[in-house]
């Protein structure tokens, strides 16, 4: 038995090395070896591992990036050293005045070797690591105290959670940025919009308010990046580095993601080439925001000499900050887009005005209530902002400069692709085509379908399905389950071993379990969570399709607008023939884990709180739903049992003063095996 332990213990230690490997080679150096098959089947190998033997769980797991039990409150975490704030330069001559104040300390030396980094606009984080492990995250807060978002930060996938290296630092604190890049920035809001949600404003403040969620399965989903750009160790250690440039080098060794647009520059001369470089060519490249560069002093002990301006600010480094990204032009037309779910949304076209070192033509508008609350006609002179915008946005009419000339717009009463009269959500903000079979719909739709979060058909990529739908063999999901390798080699630029693997990773996507499917058939107001809650509730397609709009309301966290919105779906004509073509091709039509309809906790409602021993929040849900029961979120007189963990927290003092039945993970073991 003993031996038998250690084998698996050995195997689950090659497993983790070889998913934080393969993590590292697709997050940080955007050069996977392994397909995202291997990696899921790698992962699941460890997790069963890992749920066998709990005592095989160490906290640099990949396993432990998501599944933290959500949180009360944050509680608060010292920094080791002070994050500062940075002094700011508008201009090239604010920046060599810079260099004279510091040449008026310490000499020359002031006048020479630099590092120049981009200044990524998102939320400053520190990283704490203990002989090379992860142990504590928090955010910038006022400098000195921050927030513990541990829990939050390890769902971010290039965060290390072990260093790669062999002799890491007793302690050291990583310092940061946690930024949200624009397409999955812009992939949030189109999902908020299709559920009828607000919109976030930009990926800056939303990648903050990411961090500081109490529930860390929310912030996994937000897909939000980091990269390192300082350290700090404690008072009486050494740092490892003598310069900025080899912590930025040291950095990108063990595996700590450092932005690639750097440079190490010997005058300050090539510090002004690079900011412009940067404004001008590298910025509008960029997939997320930047509001300047960072110019530092190279060498160490110069920072040391050199010190802090008034406690708040290193006289050694300087943000030279870019133009306002504000610019006045004339808006020629709103035209409408029809998205993968049919909503019609709004964008403006304009006359071409260079914003940020970028050419903008186009900005969005989002809804048809914006643009009368603004006062936006066609016409109008308008004030167009991008400032971390995924595309840029209107801020305002100039109504001053109008001639009389200008024109009011109104969203059309049929969608513009197919010319089915168009429909308005029960709040009268967000206007849809209903035609499933929309072809305004269909590019938009078949992209979501092959997406990571839906079916994730490696290698089915936006311009792959562009080519598809143009040469005719693909017209709805179905299609893609009949392509050939014949098919896909008589198009351009399809070598057969391409195709091959095409064909494969599509074959393997026909084994997805059907939450990831009904998440791909983009209907409205049924993303991901709500996708894998009627899955679990259904079983199979076929039970869903038959449901009632009342059979779907009983089913905890959906409502009334999602129930109508899946009923409407599956009772078009059109759907019934997707869903016949989906059967006859051989895609995946039931859920592995849909919820026991009976068993040992049939018709219970359970609360699970605080730190398990051995189960995570999901692992211990999932055993509840298996059994019959149903998971609920907070206690009330309704509730059958609650599940305490350590640090139970409020839950706990509720239950007890409702008198509700308080249970260990030891008991929730022992009703749900007493059923097996």
């Amino acid at each position: 038995m003993a031996d038998g332990l250690a084998e698996q213990s050995a195997r689950a230690a090659a497993l983790r090395e070889e998913l934080e490997r393969a993590s590292y080679e697709y997050y940080v150096l955007d050069r996977p070896e392994i397909s995202d098959a291997e990696y899921d089947r790698k992962f699941r190998e460890l997790l069963e591992l890992e749920r066998a033997h709990p005592e095989l769980r160490t906290p640099d797991s990949p396993t432990q990036r998501v599944g933290a039990p959500p949180q009360g409150v944050l509680a608060k975490h010292t920094h080791l050293v002070s994050m500062l704030s940075l002094d700011n330069a508008f201009d090239d001559d604010e920046l060599r005045e810079w260099t004279d104040r510091m040449a008026r300390v310490v000499g020359d030396a002031a006048r020479q070797d630099y590092t120049a980094e981009l200044k990524i606009d998102g939320a400053a984080v520190s990283l704490t690591y203990e002989d090379g492990v992860f142990t504590v995250g928090a955010t910038r807060g006022n400098g000195t105290i921050g927030e513990v978002v541990t829990a939050n930060l390890r769902t971010i996938r290039d965060v290390p959670l072990r260093l790669r290296t062999r002799r890491p630092p007793r302690r050291i604190e990583i310092r940061g940025e946690v930024y949200f890049p624009f397409d999955a920035f812009e992939q949030l809001n189109e999902q908020r919009a299709a559920a009828g949600e607000a919109l976030y404003a930009n990926p800056r403040n939303t990648a903050a308010g990411s961090l500081r969620q109490l529930d860390p399965a929310i912030t996994a989903a937000r897909k939000l990046r980091f990269y390192g750009f300082a350290a700090a160790v404690p008072d009486g250690a050494r740092m490892p580095f003598t310069t900025q440039w080899e912590l930025l080098e040291a950095l990108a060794d063990w595996g700590v993601p450092v932005d690639p647009n750097r440079i190490h520059a010997k005058t300050l001369d090539e510090v002004l080439a690079f900011v412009h470089r940067v404004e001008s060519q590298i910025r509008p490249s960029l997939n997320f925001a930047i509001d300047g560069v960072v110019v530092k002093v190279n060498a160490f002990s110069l920072q040391d000499e050199l010190g802090v301006v008034g406690g708040r600010e290193p006289r050694w480094a300087v943000a030279r900050k870019f133009a306002p990204d504000i610019a006045v032009t004339r808006l020629v037309d709103i035209r409408v887009n029809v998205g993968r779910t049919g909503a019609l949304n709004p964008y403006a076209m304009l006359d071409a005005v260079e914003i940020g070192g970028a050419t903008v033509k186009l900005a969005t508008l989002h809804n048809e209530e914006l643009i009368t609350s603004k006062d936006l006609r066609i016409g109008d002179w308008v004030q167009v902002k991008r400032a971390g915008e995924v595309i840029p946005q209107i801020i305002a009419p100039v109504p001053d400069r109008r001639d009389g000339s200008e024109r009011r717009w109104r969203m059309p009463k049929k969608c513009p692709a197919c010319n089915t009269p168009v429909e308005r959500d029960e709040d009268g903000v967000a206007v849809y085509c209903p035609n499933v079979a929309c072809p305004g719909r269909r590019l938009e739709g078949l992209v979501h379908f092959a997406s990571r979060g839906a079916m994730d058909i490696h290698g089915l990529s936006y311009a792959r399905i562009e080519q598809l739908v143009e040469a005719g063999l693909v017209t709805d999901v179905a299609d893609i389950f009949a392509l050939t390798v014949a098919d896909l080699v008589s198009l351009d630029r399809f070598a057969e071993k391409s195709a091959e693997n095409l064909i494969a990773a599509i074959d393997e996507a026909k084994t997805r379990p059907f939450s990831r499917l009904l998440n791909g058939l983009g209907i409205r107001h049924v993303g991901a969570g709500a996708a894998q809650l009627l899955a679990r509730h259904f079983g199979s397609l076929d039970a869903l399709a038959s449901a009632t709009e009342h059979d779907i309301l009983a089913v905890h966290g959906i409502g009334e607008t999602t129930a109508r919105a899946v009923v409407s779906f599956f009772q078009n004509p059109t759907t019934k023939q997707l869903v016949k073509k989906l059967r006859a091709r051989g895609v995946q039509l039931e859920e592995p884990r849909a919820r026991a309809t009976g068993g040992a906790l049939a018709g219970k409602t359970v609360v699970i709180t605080g730190t398990l021993p051995s189960l995570s929040r999901q692992q211990a849900s999932e055993l509840v739903e298996a059994n019959g029961g149903r998971v609920a979120g907070s206690v009330s007189k309704n509730t059958d049992f609650l599940v305490a963990g350590e640090a139970a927290g409020s839950k706990l003092d509720k239950a007890k003063s409702l008198g509700v039945e308080v249970i260990d993970e030891a008991e929730l073991l022992r009703r749900t095996r007493a059923s097996a």
